[in-house]
């Protein structure tokens, strides 16, 4: 089979696979000319089993990578045996601390069949559990104690220094955050708001509730103990629900 070929099949199947799975997949397909990206995609991979072991031998050259709209990502590549067919592998959330992956067992991948509907349902009983129980794991090492976020809530949470932080669950509330003086970590993806005008903080956080109402975002702010919110700052917020996000550090 021709190289043209190969990169066609690959396109397709993950496109099939993409649309068969739970929630809302977009795939992605990577060429040999997206070098850059096929490297960092490679040192992202979460496994140190069957693909870890294929791409020591064959370095990626091409892949499919399927996105979902909180940040999840899988990646599709072809496997190089005489079986054929395709390896799907977890790929590890951007710029997290490695303290984060630690203790986290890798989600390693999985072989699949040359039927990407019967693999659909391999993926979604298999691999994506281990993935999303590992992706809550390592994004809520990361919080240091911030209550994550949900898509249709941001969760805001108040420090000791009196700053507030959250951590969105994708990027829809970022752009209102960023507006309003939240500063991003770039590590860890949190967005925090610095705590030394108290009324220029309030004020922030009274104008960025309708906004992302607006955007079909509740908000919901956490008090820890012995902490309150500045009076003129919004009151009656409900608190978020307690999360439930949900193997050594991450090497390869």
């Amino acid at each position: 089979m021709h190289d043209h070929d190969i990169s066609e099949r690959l396109a397709s199947y993950a496109d099939v696979l993409a649309g068969e799975l739970p929630d809302t997949w977009t795939s992605t397909h990577l060429t040999a000319d997206a070098k850059d990206d096929l490297a960092e995609l490679s040192d992202r991979i979460w496994d140190l089993d069957l693909v870890a072991a294929s791409l020591a031998e064959h370095p990626l050259t091409q892949a499919a990578v399927l996105s979902r709209p909180d940040g999840a990502q899988l990646v599709l590549l072809n496997r190089y045996d005489e079986r054929g067919s395709f390896l799907l592998a977890a790929v590890a959330p951007r710029a997290l601390p490695d303290e984060a992956y630690r203790g986290v067992p890798e989600p390693n991948g999985i072989a699949l069949a040359d039927d990407p509907f019967l693999s659909a349902e391999q993926v979604a009983g298999d691999l994506l559990i281990r993935y999303d129980r590992a992706l809550a794991q390592v994004r809520h090492n990361a919080l240091d104690g911030i209550q994550p976020s949900q898509p249709d809530r941001v969760v805001l949470t108040w420090q000791a220094d009196g700053s507030v932080a959250t951590a969105p669950a994708d990027d829809r509330p970022c752009t209102v955050l960023a507006a309003h003086g939240f500063v991003q970590d770039p590590h860890s993806g949190i967005y925090r708001l610095d705590g030394d005008d108290t009324q220029a903080q309030a004020r922030a956080l009274r104008e960025i509730g309708p906004q992302l109402e607006a955007l079909g975002i509740g908000i919901a702010l956490q008090h820890p103990a012995g902490r309150h919110a500045p009076t003129s700052a919004p009151a009656s917020m409900p608190p978020a629900p307690a999360g439930t996000r949900a193997p050594t550090a991450r090497t390869r």
